[in-house]
């Protein structure tokens, strides 16, 4: 599985954390007690330390003395050296019974050199299957690092290093249900899995290497204490927790993509980096690669900042769109269709319209889109869209319901992108194939950003047409890069009312 900050947003956090009852920071001996594993369980540095220990007779394990019902809670771990494989180190919050709750990091241990995995999960009234999996962008044997859970009515935030990976959302709307009537203690544990944590099983804990040793410090939760039935924060219920608008706004309008996409297919070869700020997509012989938004929007701003496969990209294509599901799916299309080197790009834009495309217009870039990050952007509102190169329009699709034209108003939709092998018509349509001697082929994404109704900040993108100015750039863009519009092509442009009405489409 592959591999989710803005300080606006920790700013944020951080307000919303300090308006809870705190209910501990640092002493292991005041806060935490060993559970099982006899003296493998060790409070150390006067209890600012703890250790936990793997041999092949017995694991380790802690829970809190305290149970909790919302907060944030912090811990710093570092985890087992070498050879880990076979070994978990897990550190959840949880309640007790068949219909538990549970919010789950685990930390999959694995050989000599390869990464850790971070398997997360999310169970509600005793039922899971909710996981999601990362590699880290650091070592976690190295040094110490922050692991946290932000929980409270609206969302589970998980992060590393203050860096979210991973949002889970009260959606009680449409029947899911959301842990907010369980509290639930901390708990944490070393053990061995080696029959399904490396690699599927097939890498098994190495004995010779025992005994396994994880180190705990500087736990702190800022939280709602669970104590004879009521909670410490019930006084401030309605002040401190439920009153958070502001955390939707915060991580719902930029980009990161750990929080705001998944990869989903490619095996491997779509990576998110540089925590979360970028991300790249490759593509060879086998397979290419791609990602989706975790959400669907209705309308909105879309922008993100891509580089292209640089050098003989031909035959492929890198793709940025919005689409909804099903034969009479809607879609907002950027395509950019690679070239032999020293060749411009041609940008390949379509809209579908309850499943009917043919909407297609052909663009040469003023620039080298390979050299540096450009800007690509998407504007979708009840009356027009608009399709903008770094801040340049260069289509605009207009909503003419009026004339009986099918507009985008009702499907939600979801961002997607991908590389890919289109050799058999992407570049002078399947004359020139892919030189396989080139790859793997490479596009970058970063700056990822969906405004939309529920985003901070102006609104202007749900009304925005083109003043004069506009106009003016879209005539220049139209008339010096324009290489194909179905508009004017006289076998098409009968079959699409649109093209009775304006030649700027």
């Amino acid at each position: 599985m592959e591999i989710y900050v803005v300080p606006v947003m920790m700013f944020l956090l951080s307000l919303f954390m300090a308006s809870f009852m705190t209910a501990s920071a640092g002493d292991f001996n005041q806060e935490i007690v060993p559970t099982w594993g006899g003296d493998r369980a060790k409070i150390l540095s006067g209890g600012n330390v703890l250790s936990l220990t793997l041999d092949k007779a017995s694991g380790s394990g802690f829970e809190s003395k305290r149970e909790y019902l919302f907060g944030r809670i912090d811990m710093q771990i570092k985890l087992v050296a070498g050879n880990s494989a076979g070994s978990v180190t897990a550190y959840y919050l949880s309640s007790q019974g068949p219909c538990h709750d549970e919010i789950d990091f685990e930390f999959l241990g694995n050989l000599t050199g390869e990464p850790y995995t971070v398997h997360t999960n999310v169970y509600t009234q005793g039922k899971g299957g909710r996981e999601q999996q990362f590699h880290l962008w650091f070592d976690p044997t190295k040094d110490f690092h922050l692991y946290s859970v932000v929980w409270n009515h609206q969302r589970i935030i998980f992060l590393v290093d203050d860096t979210p990976i991973r949002v889970y959302e009260n959606q009680e709307s449409i029947g899911v249900p959301f842990p907010k009537n369980q509290p639930m203690r901390l708990y944490s544990s070393l053990w061995n899995a080696d029959q399904w944590a490396t690699r599927g099983g097939l890498v098994k804990a190495d004995w010779s290497e025992a005994p396994f040793t994880a180190y705990y410090r500087n736990f702190n939760a800022n939280a709602c204490i669970w104590s004879s039935g009521s909670s410490s924060c019930s006084s401030k219920t309605s002040s401190s927790i439920t009153n958070n608008d502001w955390q939707t706004q915060g991580l719902n309008a930029s980009g990161n993509f750990y929080r705001d996409v998944d990869i989903t297919w490619g095996d491997g070869r779509g990576k998110i980096l540089r925590r979360g700020n970028s991300l790249s997509l490759s593509l060879d012989k086998a397979s290419g690669s791609g990602f989706q938004s975790k959400r669907a929007y209705l309308f909105g701003r879309f922008d993100v900042q891509m580089k292209l496969v640089p050098g003989n990209s031909a035959g492929t294509v890198t793709t940025f769109y919005l689409t909804s599901q099903g034969n009479m799916h809607d879609e907002i299309d950027l395509e950019f269709l690679g070239n032999q080197s020293g060749s411009p790009y041609t940008l390949h834009t379509n809209v579908y319209t309850q499943g009917k495309g043919n909407r297609e217009q052909e663009f040469h870039l003023w620039f080298d889109p390979t050299m540096k990050f450009h800007t690509y952007s998407v504007i979708w509102n009840p009356q027009r869209i608009i399709i903008l190169v770094d801040n340049i329009p260069i289509r605009v699709f207009r909503n003419l319901e009026s004339i009986g034209v099918p507009y985008l108003k009702n499907q939600p939709m979801k961002i997607q992108a991908s590389l890919w092998d289109a050799e058999d018509w992407a570049t002078q349509s399947g004359k020139v194939k892919t030189d396989w001697s080139k790859a793997p082929f490479t596009a970058y994404y970063r700056n990822f950003s969906a405004l939309t109704t529920d985003s901070d900040g102006s609104k202007g993108w749900l009304t925005q047409d083109l003043d004069v100015h506009g106009r003016k750039m879209l005539r220049w863009v139209q008339m010096h890069y324009m290489i194909y519009n179905y508009c004017a092509d006289r076998n098409r442009r009968f079959s699409h009312r649109e093209c009775t009405r304006s030649r700027l489409l």
